[in-house]
C-alpha cells in the first residue's frame, strides 16, 4: 500500500475541505518521516553513521572510463569536496566561475540520479588568504527532518539553505561576526547536524574575554540561526583544523568528539557545549575525524608525538567514565610512527583500517592495535579521501588512483584499481546512496554502479541509546541567545534553558531572574532593551535559575557614523615584557585585543598593533554589522621601522581591504587576498616613509551588483587630495560588510588613531 498516493487519491474525491486539510497535513509528516528514515541517504560526508560505514549491497566491484559501471560523469560537478545525498538530490561544494574574474564558491544541488544541475547558490569569497585550489576544502551536511542544507565556505560564510530551491534561508559571516581565520593553508571545517542544533568550529579570535584565539565550536538554532552556545579548547593553539566532531553515546550520556587544534582529542556535551575530556595525542593540530564505538575512540595524527620526536600515531583512547585530562589514564595503545592525519580510519568489527598520509594501509587489531598482516601498498603518493566500506569491500582513493580492496584472515588485498590521468586529483571522499558510488575529482563527478540494478541494503544497527532522562537536578544554565549583537534601542527576548549533569534538557526555567551589567535594561520575563544613547558597549545578560548562574555575551553598536581616538581609554597596565603602560581597544571589536593595544604615543593615546604576540601580527579585526553597505573608513596610520623592513597597514569596508604596504611600496584594493590576478585588485605606487603618519581614506558603494571602491592617501598636515588616488570596480561586488582593520606587523609596528567610519554622502 502506498500511503501518500492512496492518500492523494482520497483528498481528489472527498468534499470535505476540513478532511482534505488534516490529511495534507498527515501526508506531509509520513512525508518527512520516510525521508528522515531512508537508510540509503548519505547525509553527511562520512555517511549516516559518521562512520564511512554504507550498509548497502549489490554495490559494483570495478568500473572505467570506457563506461564499465560508468553511469554518468559531470565536470559541471567537480570538487575537492565530498558530496551527499539526501532526497534523491546530490549535494557539494565547489568552486565558481574557476579562473575568471567572477570565481568564488557555490553550493550546488544536481538530480542524483542523472547528474543534471538543479541549481546553484553562488556566493564571493572574501578577506581570505585561501588559493582557488583549495576552495570547497570543507563539506556540506544534510538534515533530513528539514531538508536544509548547511555549508561553510573558506571564508567564513555560513548559511542554511533550503535543499529545494536553492535559497538562502540565513546565514553568518563567522570571520566578521566570530573571528574565524581563513588562512593560506585552507583548511576548513564540515557542519554536523545534531537534534535542533547545528554545529561549526573554527579557530576563531572574538571580543572581549574571548580575544585571544582558540578552536571555538558555534552551536546555531538550526532554524533560526541564534546562537545556543559558543565554548572553545587550549587557547593559542598552533593550527587551524578539519576534523568533524562524532556525534554519539558513551556510558549512556551524549558526546561530541573531535580533533582539536591544540592537538587533543575531546569530549564535549553536544546541548551545551561543556567540555567532558582531553586527550594529548598531538604537538600540533589533528585532522582527521575520529570514530567511536562501543566507548572507544579511534584517531590518527601525522605530526610530533607530545612525548617524543617520533612522527604520527593511530590510537585508541577509552572514552567511558573519562573526565578532564586522561592523556595518562585512558589510552588503550597507540602505535607510532604510523602518520594517519589526512585520512580517517574505518573500524569494522573487530579491526581498524588506518591509511597514512602516502599510500600505505595499516590493518591493526582494534583491541591491541597490533598489525594484521602485511601494510597495503596504493597506487599513489598522497592520499587525503578518506574511506568508505560497502557491502564487504572498502573503496578507497589517493589523490590519482581508485581501490577496491578486499579485506581477509591475513589483513587485506587490493582486488581492483584505477589510475586516473595526470591532473586530476582526488581529495573528496566517496559518497554511497541508493546503488550508486559517487567519486568526486577536482575535474569531474563520477557516478558509478550497476545497471538496472536494485537498492538494497541490510538492516542499520540500532546505535548506542542516551539513559533516560532519571536526574532531573538543574546544573546547567543556557542563556540563549548566547552571542548577540545588536543597536540602541533595539529589543531581544532572552530564554532561559536548565540542562541536568549529563547535558540533558530539562526545560525552560520558570524562576529566572535577569540583570544586565550595563548598556540597557532587561525585565523579569527576559526581555532586553539596549539604551538609546549611541554608545559602543560590550556587556552581559545574567541570569540566575535553580541557584545556578548563566550568561549571555552582547555587543551594543549604534548606527554610523562613528570616531574612535582612544583618548578615554585607560592606560595603566604595564606590559609583563616591555613594562609599558598599556590599555585595551574597544571591546565590540572582533579580533582587536590581544593583537592590539592602546598607548600613549607622543603625548596622544593611539591603538598599536604590536610585534610580540606568538601569532597574528598579520591579522584583520572588524567593528560591527555585517549589514553595512556604502560607507566610508578614514584613519591615521604611522608605521615603524626602516626601508625594506615595513609593516602594512590597511582599511576594511564591504569586504574590500585598502592596503598601505610598505615593503612593497604601493596602494592596493582588494578582496580575496590569493586571487589578485583573477579575481580582483588595484595597485598603485605608492612612497611610505617609515616614522610618518599618513591619513587613509577608502570608500565602498554599491551599484546594482557591482561595488565601486575609492581610496586615496595623504602625509597628516598636508591637503586632502581633491580626487581619489586609485579606484576600481568589482563587477561582481561584495554589497556589504563590517567596517575594520588590516595590519601586518610582522617586522614592525603599526600604530592607527583617529578612525572613522561615515555613511556616504
Amino acid at each position: 500500500m502506498n500511503v501518500v498516493s492512496d492518500g492523494l487519491s482520497w483528498i481528489r474525491r472527498t468534499s470535505s475541505p476540513v478532511r482534505a486539510v488534516a490529511w495534507v497535513a498527515a501526508l506531509l509528516l509520513l512525508a518527512a518521516d520516510a525521508s528522515a528514515a531512508d537508510p540509503m541517504d548519505w547525509p553527511s560526508w562520512r555517511g549516516p553513521e559518521q562512520n564511512g560505514v554504507s550498509r548497502e549491497t549489490g554495490l559494483p566491484t570495478e568500473w572505467d572510463f570506457e563506461g564499465t559501471n560508468l553511469l554518468w560523469k559531470s565536470t559541471d560537478l567537480a570538487t575537492r569536496s565530498t558530496p551527499i545525498v539526501l532526497n534523491g538530490k546530490l549535494y557539494t561544494l565547489a568552486r565558481s566561475y574557476p579562473e575568471t574574474t567572477k570565481e568564488g564558491e557555490k553550493v550546488i544541488c544536481a538530480d542524483a540520479a542523472t547528474g543534471k544541475i538543479l541549481w546553484e547558490n553562488k556566493f564571493n569569497v572574501f578577506l581570505s588568504d585561501v588559493p582557488a585550489e583549495r576552495v570547497a576544502w570543507g563539506a556540506v551536511v544534510g538534515d533530513p527532518e528539514t531538508g536544509h542544507i548547511y555549508a561553510m565556505g573558506v571564508c567564513g560564510y555560513f548559511q542554511c539553505i533550503d535543499g529545494e530551491t536553492g535559497k538562502t534561508l540565513w546565514s553568518r559571516s563567522l570571520s566578521e561576526e566570530f573571528g574565524l581565520l581563513s588562512t593560506y593553508g585552507g583548511r576548513t571545517n564540515t557542519p554536523v547536524v545534531y537534534e535542533d542544533l547545528v554545529l561549526i568550529s573554527a579557530v576563531m579570535t572574538n571580543w572581549g574575554e574571548l580575544s585571544v584565539p582558540a578552536h571555538r565550536f558555534i552551536a546555531f538554532d538550526k532554524k533560526s540561526g541564534v546562537v545556543r552556545w559558543f565554548n572553545g579548547t587550549s587557547l593559542r593553539p598552533d593550527d587551524t583544523t578539519y576534523s568533524t566532531p562524532f556525534l554519539g553515546v558513551v556510558g549512556g550520556e551524549a558526546t561530541m568528539v573531535f580533533g582539536s587544534g591544540d592537538g587533543r582529542l575531546w569530549g564535549f556535551q553536544p546541548r551545551t557545549g561543556k567540555p567532558q575530556w582531553s586527550y594529548h595525542l598531538s604537538l600540533r593540530g589533528l585532522n582527521g575525524s575520529p570514530l567511536l564505538k562501543d566507548d572507544v575512540v579511534y584517531a590518527g595524527q601525522s605530526e610530533e608525538n607530545p612525548d617524543d620526536s617520533s612522527m604520527g600515531a593511530t590510537a585508541a583512547v577509552k572514552a567511558l567514565g573519562s573526565v578532564g585530562d586522561v592523556t595518562k589514564t585512558a589510552g588503550l595503545w597507540r602505535n607510532k610512527k604510523q602518520m594517519v592525519g589526512k585520512s580517517s580510519p574505518l573500524v569494522i568489527d573487530d579491526r581498524v583500517y588506518a591509511f597514512d598520509d602516502g599510500n600505505i594501509l595499516y590493518v591493526l587489531d582494534a583491541k591491541t592495535g597490533e598489525e594484521i598482516g602485511r601494510p597495503v601498498r596504493l597506487t599513489g603518493s598522497i592520499m587525503r579521501a578518506s574511506p568508505v566500506y560497502a557491502d564487504g569491500r572498502i573503496y578507497a582513493c589517493t589523490t590519482s588512483a581508485w581501490h577496491v580492496i578486499e579485506p581477509n584472515d591475513k589483513g587485506a588485498k587490493v582486488a581492483h584499481r584505477l589510475r586516473f590521468p595526470n591532473g586530476e586529483e582526488i581529495h573528496g571522499s566517496i559518497a554511497v546512496s541508493h546503488g550508486k558510488l559517487y567519486l568526486p575529482t577536482i575535474e569531474a563527478m563520477y557516478c558509478i554502479g550497476l545497471k538496472d540494478a536494485k537498492p538494497a541494503a541490510t538492516e542499520r544497527p540500532a546505535p548506542p541509546k542516551e539513559a533516560d532522562l532519571a536526574d532531573k537536578t538543574p546544573a546547567q544554565v543556557q542563556v540563549v541567545p548566547a552571542e548577540l549583537l545588536t543597536k540602541p534601542g533595539a529589543q531581544t527576548q532572552f530564554q532561559v534553558k536548565l540542562y541536568n549533569a549529563k547535558g540533558q534538557l530539562l526545560g525552560d526555567a520558570t524562576d529566572a531572574k535577569f540583570s544586565v551589567a550595563a548598556g540597557g535594561e532587561i525585565d523579569a520575563a527576559g526581555n532586553f532593551t539596549a539604551a538609546s544613547e549611541p554608545n559602543h558597549v560590550g556587556t552581559y545578560v545574567t541570569v540566575e535559575a535553580a541557584g545556578l548562574q548563566g550568561k549571555a555575551r552582547v555587543r551594543i553598536v549604534p548606527p554610523l557614523p562613528w570616531a574612535f581616538d582612544f583618548n578615554a581609554t585607560a592606560v595603566d597596565t604595564p606590559n609583563p615584557v616591555s613594562g609599558v603602560l598599556e590599555g585595551e581597544p574597544p571591546i565590540t571589536w572582533i579580533g582587536a585585543r590581544y593583537r592590539h593595544k592602546i598607548r600613549n604615543v607622543n603625548g596622544d593615546n593611539a591603538m598599536v598593533k604590536v610585534t610580540t604576540i606568538p601569532k597574528g601580527t598579520r591579522s584583520q579585526s572588524w567593528m560591527g554589522p555585517t549589514d553595512l553597505h556604502d560607507y566610508t573608513v578614514q584613519a591615521e596610520v604611522k608605521g615603524a621601522g626602516a626601508p625594506g623592513r615595513m609593516p602594512d597597514a590597511g582599511l576594511i569596508a564591504q569586504r574590500y581591504t585598502f592596503d598601505l604596504m610598505g615593503n612593497a611600496q604601493q596602494l592596493q584594493i582588494r578582496s580575496w587576498t590569493a586571487q589578485l590576478q583573477n579575481r580582483f585588485a588595484v595597485n598603485l605606487p605608492f612612497a611610505w616613509e617609515p616614522g610618518v603618519t599618513y591619513v587613509l581614506k577608502f570608500r565602498a558603494e554599491t551599484d546594482g551588483e557591482k561595488a565601486h571602491l575609492k581610496g586615496k592617501c595623504w602625509k597628516k598636515g598636508e591637503a586632502e587630495p581633491a580626487e581619489w588616488m586609485i579606484t576600481g570596480t568589482d563587477e561582481v561586488g561584495n554589497l556589504n560588510g563590517s567596517p575594520g582593520l588590516f595590519g601586518n606587523a610582522s617586522v614592525a609596528e603599526v600604530t592607527y588613531d583617529n578612525i572613522t567610519v561615515t555613511p556616504n554622502q
